[in-house]
């Protein structure tokens, strides 16, 4: 039985994590070597892009980082889970919801939807 919870909290830590060599450590444990990401702004697929990804997101909001929003949800291979990147001990601006497709208890892909984006 997967744990959708654990799931959705490797995803928040991996977005976390500012050190490449630990990011890549946790990407080769919990993604499928052949995962792919997309959302509205960016897509990635395998290990590379997706480390790419995470880090230019870091290096525009150096001083935000994600966190849960709410309880994730899933089914058979599905997760869903909310998240929100902000400052910490603050409310986060930016908002979304992202869906998880899983391969043997590892994600195999990431479709992202943004629920809140500020307007600049």
């Amino acid at each position: 039985m997967t744990d959708i919870s654990k799931i959705a909290r490797n995803y928040i830590d991996l977005w976390n994590e500012r050190t490449p060599g630990r990011r890549r450590e946790m990407l080769a444990a919990n993604w499928t070597s052949d995962a792919r990401y997309v959302d509205p702004l960016m897509s990635g697929d395998g290990h590379d892009d997706v480390d790419a990804l995470i880090s230019g997101v870091q290096q525009r909001f150096p001083d935000f980082r994600f966190r849960l929003i709410g309880e994730p949800n899933g089914f058979g291979d599905h997760v869903r889970f909310s998240w929100g990147l902000g400052p910490d001990g603050g409310d986060s601006p930016i908002k979304g919801t992202d869906f998880a497709v899983l391969r043997d208890g590892r994600i195999r892909s990431i479709i992202g939807f943004l629920d809140q984006v500020p307007a600049a």
